[in-house]
């Protein structure tokens, strides 16, 4: 918990998290999706650090594994394979195609990834060839218009690692890896979606200044932008497409 949220988000008193939580909108949306008989692939699956979450019921919206036939997590570095909330781990190598079998996913699970990719469009792209008709790619990501998304831009990445976890302490060094932001807007994402045969619903969310945690001051400006900013310079991004029948 953020030591202003009591004070701008009261509600918080009940149950531990905020109605603009964005882990809770984002998890809440992909089980709706899901049903026991899924098979999921969660592309960038890391080593399950959102399993060390102190919020119960975002750890257990998060955890899929149980819920769901199987699930398969992907990503280039071998943490994967010690991550507690997949099934099985397949190691991803970059620019080839994911070791997964054509039309056998129901639904892709893309968080937090697509601002660390060389080529976006090879997520839309996989996607579409390992999903069945009707199945699902949910993505969220930073926007690139939002004041987090400028701010980092700016920033060059070496000191990514060291500024995250000054403002967000929970944040471990480890877990920070460079940003590219090659696809970080509703309307490159919203593209990329039809693309690939996609329909989609793409939107901005914002789920609190968390980043300005530093200040109250810069807190209590953050609180201002979540209530006024319109939804394409809000600082997530979530989309969730459903892959049409050929």
């Amino acid at each position: 918990m953020d030591k202003y949220e009591p004070q701008f988000y009261p509600e918080i008193s009940f149950g531990g998290y905020t109605r603009f939580d964005g882990t809770v909108e984002f998890y809440t949306r992909v089980r709706a999706l899901l049903h026991v008989g899924s098979v999921v692939a969660d592309v960038g699956c890391g080593g399950g650090e959102h399993q060390e979450d102190t919020l119960p019921l975002r750890r257990n919206l998060r955890c899929l594994k149980g819920a769901v036939a199987r699930v398969i997590g992907l990503d280039v570095a071998d943490a994967g394979r010690t991550n507690p909330a997949i099934d099985e781990f397949r190691r991803l190598t970059p620019d080839k195609p994911w070791p997964i079998e054509d039309r056998s996913i129901n639904l892709v699970l893309c968080d937090s990834v697509i601002e660390h990719l060389r080529d976006p469009d090879m997520l839309f792209r996989e996607a579409q060839r390992v999903l069945v008709p009707r199945g699902y790619l949910c993505i969220r990501t930073t926007n690139l218009l939002s004041y987090v998304g400028l701010a980092a831009r700016l920033m060059p990445n070496r000191y990514h690692a060291a500024v995250l976890s000054r403002v967000q302490t929970a944040r471990k060094e480890a877990d920070v890896f460079p940003t590219l932001y090659r696809c970080n807007t509703v309307w490159a994402i919203r593209r990329e979606f039809r693309k690939q045969g996609f329909h989609a619903v793409v939107y901005g969310h914002d789920a609190g200044p968390g980043y300005l945690v530093f200040s109250r001051i810069a807190y209590a400006a953050g609180f201002l932008h979540q209530r006024i900013a319109p939804g394409a310079i809000r600082p997530t991004i979530m989309g969730f497409g459903q892959l049409m029948e050929s």
